[in-house]
């Protein structure tokens, strides 16, 4: 059964900061010890998204305790989000705006409970973008990750490196209706 989950939609940070942090630091508790995943190297990155155009975030609560997460903003041709993939991407995707999901986390008792999939449904939810873009670590769940996204309609477009800590990621992409 699916737990009782409220979504909240926010477009500012400082209110969910703190719940988002700490999600994060259990969602990824395995990988911490590593540079890219620290949680002092996510905060950073989440501070600088928070900045960027379009910024989004749904969290996803039970009984007032944040259980989950996803957040994106738009990018355009020219954002370092479509520089960095090879090969370059076609035009039909990077021509106009999109939406480039930076994050999605779930805590582990609420995995496999489809939480997930509805966060992900609500961030999409009224967007004018045609089309939605995630980078994912093929090796995450060995594998399983990967597979999860090609099943919520995600299509390989290329891979990226977002940064020399970064392990190197699948672009993924889909039309968002």
């Amino acid at each position: 059964m699916t737990p009782t989950v409220e979504l909240r939609t926010v477009h500012s940070l400082e209110p969910v900061r703190h719940d988002l942090l700490g999600v994060y630091a259990d969602v990824r508790a395995d990988l911490l010890h590593l540079p890219n995943y620290a949680v002092a190297a996510f905060a950073e990155r989440l501070d600088r998204h928070s900045e960027e155009p379009g910024w989004v975030a749904v969290l996803a609560y039970e009984q007032e305790q944040p259980i989950g997460y996803a957040y994106a903003n738009i990018v355009d041709s020219g954002d370092r989000w479509w520089k960095r993939v090879t090969p370059t991407p076609p035009a039909e995707y990077t021509g106009r705006h999109a939406l480039a999901l930076k994050e999605i986390g779930v805590r582990i008792p609420w995995r496999g409970t489809g939480i997930a999939r509805r966060i992900h449904d609500a961030l999409l939810a009224g967007r004018n973008e045609r089309y939605v873009s995630l980078m994912v670590n093929p090796l995450a769940g060995d594998g399983k990750v990967h597979r999860l996204y090609e099943s919520w309609g995600y299509e390989d477009l290329g891979q990226s490196q977002p940064s020399p800590a970064s392990p190197v990621l699948t672009a993924m992409v889909r039309a968002i209706r």
